[in-house]
């Protein structure tokens, strides 16, 4: 049976890894954590009448690592990432317009300054 290999996908969102890619990781911990505990317990063995000292601290790994391995793939999803920094706002500009052709109290363009009330 051959894998096949899926293309490398470049993550440009701030989406989630999928839901099948979260599991199979958990997964793959669990299984990876699940053979150090039968490595342990199997050193335990073998050394239990050798160096025994040694053979103790195997022990309590052997007898800790399911714990841990329970509770490290039932850790949940990741967080959500952070948007990609690509995208930079552009700076706000004051508007031009309606503000520069308002003319000054008293000033008529036309006319020129006026001198007050007649």
């Amino acid at each position: 049976m051959r894998k096949q290999r899926r293309p490398e996908v470049f993550r440009i969102t701030g989406a989630r890894q999928g839901l099948e890619d979260d599991v199979r990781g958990r997964q793959r911990r669990y299984v990876i954590s699940m053979l150090v505990r039968t490595a342990s317990v199997l050193l335990t063995v073998l050394l239990w009448n050798v160096q025994r000292p040694l053979a103790v601290v195997t022990l309590v790994l052997g007898a800790l690592l399911p714990y841990v391995a329970v509770v490290i793939a039932n850790a949940g999803r990741e967080n959500a990432p952070s948007l990609p920094a690509s995208y930079i706002p552009s700076p706000t500009r004051p508007m031009l317009g309606s503000a520069e052709r308002v003319p000054e109290a008293g000033v008529n363009k036309s006319d020129g300054p006026s001198e007050g009330p007649a």
